[in-house]
């Protein structure tokens, strides 16, 4: 099942993808009207999604406005330097913890909406990354052995960062934070239609076409099972909470010269049976 959230006659909404269409779940009553809704009600908010299709309206899929995957998640966990070739082009050795940090809200766009380079700089980069969505609260000290069945679904994650902010504090947080940075969708890919923690997947980044990063989600030195143990070590995660699975090796600031973001460009986000996740640059106002 691939769903979205958007927006549409000024209302957000919360749909399914079927072909060119959207399948307006929050046009029938009695059913969750969020992604969000629908995880926390667990089985039964799938199971009343499901028995809704059928009844459901439907909208062009060319007459919407995109919205990130889950607009206001309680936690958007991200993992740095979780590739070892994207350590090793910033110097970093591989690390034997990850390397966490947290987004806000506020910095997440959906599909096709501009991407904000901030009027005090001009050092915004690009992050081609999976977003892990947990389904239902992880019990703390989870097991690897079972952490996969608390991920509800994946989507792509642009993790835009501004770099000269980024540095300015050993703490990567203001960097990571600047609104309309932060690109998550198109589609919440339902997680039986992935292979397992959904590994082996090719990842790339496109920058006006051309290829920047590509690499394969097998590549992750933490992969999904084992970034969800360690956090159940320290943090209760709760349904629609967000893990942003890290960036592999091509990201701007490390070419000769270093390459950061305009305005006027598109920068694109595509994993192999998650979606394709397109953005253009706008300038801030």
């Amino acid at each position: 099942m691939r769903l979205l959230t958007f927006r549409h006659e000024g209302r957000e909404k919360f749909g399914c993808l079927d072909g060119n269409e959207v399948v307006d779940i929050s046009g029938v009553s009695g059913v969750p009207s969020s992604l969000l809704e629908m995880l926390r009600a667990g089985d039964d908010g799938r199971a009343a999604v499901a028995g809704a299709l059928s009844a459901a309206p439907r909208l062009p899929l060319g007459d919407i406005d995109f919205l990130p995957v889950i607009p206001r998640p309680g936690k958007i966990v991200c993992l740095g330097l979780n590739y070892a070739e994207h350590a090793a082009e910033g110097g970093r050795e591989k690390p034997d913890y990850p390397n966490f940090f947290m987004r806000s809200a506020t910095s997440l766009i959906g599909h096709r909406a501009d991407m904000i380079r901030p009027r005090i700089s001009e050092q915004l980069d690009f992050e081609a990354e999976l977003a892990a969505i947990i389904g239902r609260r992880v019990p703390r000290h989870t097991s690897k052995a079972d952490a996969l069945s608390f991920v509800a679904g994946y989507s792509c994650f642009n993790d835009g960062s501004v770099r000269d902010y980024q540095r300015r504090t050993p703490q990567w947080t203001i960097g990571k934070n600047f609104d309309a940075t932060g690109p998550f969708g198109p589609f919440f890919v339902s997680a039986d239609e992935l292979p397992a923690g959904a590994a082996g997947l090719k990842i790339e980044s496109r920058l006006n076409g051309s290829v920047m990063q590509s690499a394969n989600t097998q590549d992750m030195i933490f992969p999904v099972d084992e970034t969800i143990m360690l956090l159940s070590q320290c943090m209760t995660l709760e349904a629609g909470d967000v893990l942003v699975m890290g960036t592999p090796a091509g990201v701007g600031f490390a070419r000769t010269p270093p390459l950061w973001m305009k305005n006027g460009d598109t920068i694109e986000v595509e994993i192999e049976g998650v979606g394709l996740l397109s953005n253009p640059v706008m300038d801030e106002a």
